[in-house]
């Protein structure tokens, strides 16, 4: 599933090319990604909108538009799920299979196309106000964060997950923030120490920061095919193949790690893979 990182480099992608741009047809193809709104309410309210900006709250995009009728500003939340992309495609280019909105901007179409149909496309946007700060902004306070990890018996590694605590961090960059900190991923939360926690702190925007600079540099191909893995989007022919090295131990198990040697390992907490060094994540 895309995370903060992913999500983040196609807003940047995204913004410039939808901006100004009015919708004029739309097309319902599946209907269960609008829920709760309903396909006549969705095309009442965006057909002959403009888009204005678009912005990212986790691991949900913000599309913002100015309604044909005026009024209110209109809010459109997008969210890929698990297999969700956005993009933008050619108007002569017929609709990829698993296209489930179809937005008409003119010369081109605005594509939200999903083969698991788990993700979102609505006029619903409830679903931001139960997350918690941005980790990449003033509101992800140290202090206030050990404070939430001390009130759970949760493993780290799984209270990472929770999006109440902190919004956009998923299972790679979990992985990856625990092992940057030396922190084993089986250690319950309450039982950070007050340095644990500041190393997480740190971790958790040094590796989503990093992730961002290096997806914003790289040239993805948004567009339909085949993800080849690297931000979740396929890579443009050609591209060096430098981000998988930037990840420490997801995906990893089996492999030296970088900072001992020893071997990566890999566990399941909660349904999900989870990464790290036994050497360097001891308790």
């Amino acid at each position: 599933m895309p995370e903060l990182p992913e999500v983040e480099v196609l807003a940047r992608h995204l913004r410039p090319l939808i901006r100004g741009k009015t919708v004029r047809g739309v097309d319902v193809r599946r209907a269960k990604v609008l829920a709760p709104t309903s396909p006549a309410q969705f095309r009442q309210t965006l057909l002959g909108a403009k888009f204005t900006g678009l912005s990212r709250r986790g691991k949900y995009l913000l599309f913002q538009l100015r309604a044909k009728t005026g009024g209110e500003p209109v809010t459109l939340l997008g969210h890929l799920g698990m297999t969700g992309r956005i993009y933008l495609a050619r108007k002569n280019e017929r609709p990829p299979r698993h296209a489930a909105v179809v937005l008409d901007l003119g010369g081109e179409n605005f594509i939200y196309e999903d083969t698991r149909y788990f993700g979102r496309l609505t006029l619903d946007t409830s679903a931001v106000k139960r997350l918690g700060p941005e980790p990449l902004g003033g509101a992800f306070d140290q202090s206030a964060f050990g404070r939430s990890l001390k009130r759970s018996r949760q493993a780290i590694k799984i209270k990472l997950l929770d999006q109440t605590l902190v919004a956009g961090i998923g299972n790679i960059y979990a992985s990856e923030a625990l092992f940057r900190a030396r922190i084993p991923p089986r250690l319950p939360a309450r039982r950070l120490t007050v340095s644990q926690v500041a190393r997480l702190w740190r971790a958790i925007r040094k590796v989503l920061a990093e992730a961002i600079e290096c997806g914003s540099t790289v040239p993805l191909n948004f567009g339909g095919g085949k993800s080849d893995g690297l931000f979740y989007f396929g890579r443009v022919p050609g591209t060096p193949d430098f981000y998988e090295e930037r990840l420490r131990v997801y995906d990893r198990a089996g492999r030296p790690c970088p900072n001992c040697g020893g071997l990566i390992r890999r566990i399941r907490q909660a349904g999900r893979s989870t990464f790290y060094c036994p050497r360097c994540q001891s308790a």
